[in-house]
C-alpha cells in the first residue's frame, strides 16, 4: 500500500511519505465522523450517516492531501457495521496515491500486540494501512511486533510521545530517575533507535530510496501545544503534530517545535478542516489553505 506494488523489499514508509509531503504539502487530515459533525453535516446518527461521512472525505482529500486518519473509534461504536463501513473507506484510500494513517492508538504486549500489528499493518487483513498509532505505555520495547512488521512490509507506526492534552503534558513531562530525561523524550530517542539507517551503520553506499536519503518508520506524535517539547533532531522519522485550530495552536507553534526537522512534521489537523463541510469543494479548500 501507499500504494506500490509488492515487491520483494517494500519501499520504506518514512520515505514514502516525505516523497508525498513534497507532492500535496506537509498535512495529515483526520476523517473522524463523530455525532456532532454528522449532525452539522446534516447526516443520520448511524450507520448510514457514517458511510456518508465518510465517502466525502475521501474524495475531498485522497489524492490530494499527504496523509489521512481515520479515527477508528467513530467506526468501533457501530459495531460491525461500522467496521465494514471502515473497510470500504480504507479500500477506496488505498487507490489514491495519499498515505494512511490508522488512528487506533494500539499498545499491549506478546502475542497480543502482534494481533493488533497484523490487524492494521499485514496486507491479508482488510483493515490494512500505511501506519498506525501506537500507545507506549507498557514500554516502546512493547511495541516490538507492530515496530518490526511495520518494517519488513514498508510501513509504518506512529507512536504517543507528547500529546496535546493537559493530562498528557502533566505525565509525560516528568523526568525519569535512571536517563535524567522527561518521559516524553524517552520515548523519542527509544523510537530513534530504530530509525538507524543499516545500510550507513555496515558501510553500505546509496538509499533504496534513491537520493531522498534513510527516513525510519518509527514516527511519534507530539503535540503542537506542548510547552515543553521532546527535542527531534535524532528521531530521523516522520512526526505526527496535532493540536492546530480547534486546540488553539497555530502553523507557527509547529514551526517552533519543527526546527530543522520541519521536512519530517506534519501538521495533524481534523476539526478545522471538516467543519467547512458537506461539501468536497469546501472541504478540500479548507485542507489545501493548511498544508505547509
Amino acid at each position: 500500500m501507499g500504494h506500490d506494488d509488492k515487491q520483494s523489499t517494500p519501499r520504506n514508509f518514512g520515505n514514502r511519505l516525505v516523497e508525498a509531503g513534497e507532492r500535496y504539502g506537509r498535512l495529515c487530515v483526520g476523517i473522524d465522523p463523530h455525532e456532532a459533525l454528522l449532525d452539522a453535516w446534516g447526516l443520520s446518527p448511524d450507520v448510514y450517516g457514517l458511510r456518508e461521512f465518510s465517502q466525502r472525505c475521501v474524495e475531498a482529500f485522497a489524492g490530494h492531501v499527504a496523509l489521512i486518519k481515520p479515527q477508528v473509534a467513530f467506526y468501533e461504536r457501530f459495531g460491525s457495521a461500522g467496521i465494514a463501513v471502515l473497510e470500504e473507506t480504507l479500500s477506496q484510500l488505498r487507490e489514491s496515491d495519499s498515505l494512511v494513517v490508522a488512528d487506533a492508538k494500539r499498545g499491549d504486549i506478546g502475542s497480543t500486540m502482534e494481533g493488533y500489528a497484523l490487524a492494521w499493518l499485514d496486507d491479508n487483513s482488510p483493515l490494512c494501512c500505511d501506519a498506525v498509532t501506537l500507545t507506549p505505555y507498557l514500554g516502546v520495547g512493547s511495541l516490538a511486533p507492530a515496530i518490526e512488521l511495520a518494517g519488513r512490509e514498508g510501513r509504518g507506526v506512529f507512536v504517543m510521545s507528547a500529546n496535546s492534552n493537559p493530562e498528557a503534558e502533566g505525565f509525560q513531562s516528568q523526568t525519569l530517575s535512571e536517563s535524567g530525561v522527561s518521559v516524553a523524550q524517552q520515548m523519542v530517542d527509544e523510537c530513534a533507535g530504530y530509525n538507524v539507517d543499516k545500510r550507513a551503520q555496515s558501510g553500505e553506499s546509496g538509499s533504496a530510496d534513491g537520493n531522498v536519503g534513510h527516513v525510519g518508520h518509527v514516527g511519534v506524535v507530539v503535540g503542537a501545544t506542548v510547552k515543553n517539547p521532546p527535542r527531534l533532531n535524532a528521531l530521523n522519522a516522520p512526526v505526527l503534530m496535532p493540536g492546530v485550530g480547534a486546540q488553539g495552536a497555530t502553523m507557527e507553534d509547529v514551526a517552533r517545535i519543527a526546527g530543522d526537522q520541519a521536512h519530517l512534521v506534519f501538521p495533524n489537523v481534523s476539526r478545522s478542516v471538516l467543519s467547512s463541510g458537506p461539501g468536497i469543494a469546501e472541504l478540500r479548500k479548507a485542507a489545501k489553505t493548511l498544508v505547509v
